[in-house]
C-alpha cells in the first residue's frame, strides 16, 4: 500500500463497510499509526481527533470491528476497509452511525452454502447433510422432489407458516444437490439474472 498521508495533513478518511452486508458502517481516521495498529492486530485502529490519540474501536465496549480487507482508493488517499463486526457499530446503540439496520436476511443464504460446502469437504460423521451427500445425487434429488410436493400442498391447502417451512426443506436440499454437483445457490442467482436483463 503506498498512501499519501501528507496530501490529506497526516489523516486519511476510513470507511467501514460490513463485509457480509456491503453497509457502510462508520467512518474513522487513520494516521500512519493507527493503520499499523489496524494491520498488527486485525481489528480497526482510529487516530480520534478529540482525543488526539489511537483508539481500537471496540476497545471499551467489546464491539471491536475484525479487518477482512483493507484496500485504498485510485488517489491513495482513502481507505475502504471491509469488516465483521462485533455487536452495534454506534456508540448510541445503532448498528451503524447512520442509524441503519446492518441485516439482510437473505444473506443467510450465502451463509448457508458455505456452510453446506464446508460440510461437503469435511463430511463429519452423525451430520444429517453428511449422509445425504452420502446417499448419492438420485436420493439428492428426490428429496429436493418430496420437498416440492410438500410446498405445494402446503400452499394449496396448508397454512403460511408451514408453506415457510416445507419451502426451506426444499431450498436446503436443492443447496445441497447443487453442491453435490460443484455448483451453487450463486449459479442460480447468475441465471436469474441474466434472464431479468433479457
Amino acid at each position: 500500500m503506498n498512501l499519501d498521508f501528507e496530501k490529506t495533513g497526516g489523516l486519511i478518511p476510513a470507511i467501514i463497510q460490513d463485509n457480509e452486508t456491503s453497509k457502510v458502517l462508520m467512518l474513522g481516521y487513520m494516521n500512519e499509526e493507527a493503520l499499523a495498529k489496524t494491520q498488527e492486530l486485525g481489528k480497526v485502529t482510529f487516530f480520534s481527533r478529540t482525543k488526539q490519540r489511537l483508539w481500537t474501536k471496540g476497545e471499551e465496549s467489546g464491539n471491536y470491528l475484525n479487518v477482512v480487507s483493507i484496500k485504498e482508493d485510485c488517489d491513495r488517499d482513502t481507505l475502504l476497509i471491509k469488516v465483521n463486526p462485533v455487536g452495534p457499530v454506534c456508540h448510541t446503540g445503532s448498528d451503524t452511525c447512520f442509524d441503519e439496520k446492518n441485516k439482510e436476511d437473505v444473506l443467510f443464504f450465502k451463509y448457508l452454502q458455505h456452510f453446506i460446502e464446508k460440510r461437503y469437504k469435511e463430511m463429519p460423521e452423525g451430520s444429517y447433510t453428511t449422509s445425504l451427500f452420502q446417499s448419492g445425487v438420485n436420493r439428492m434429488a428426490q428429496k429436493v422432489g418430496e420437498e416440492a410436493i410438500e410446498s405445494v400442498i402446503e400452499a394449496c391447502n396448508g397454512t403460511d407458516d408451514r408453506l415457510i417451512y416445507e419451502s426451506a426443506d426444499m431450498l436446503y436440499h436443492l443447496i445441497v444437490l447443487l453442491t453435490s454437483k460443484g455448483l451453487s445457490i450463486e449459479d442460480l442467482s447468475r441465471e436469474l439474472q441474466k434472464r431479468h436483463k433479457k
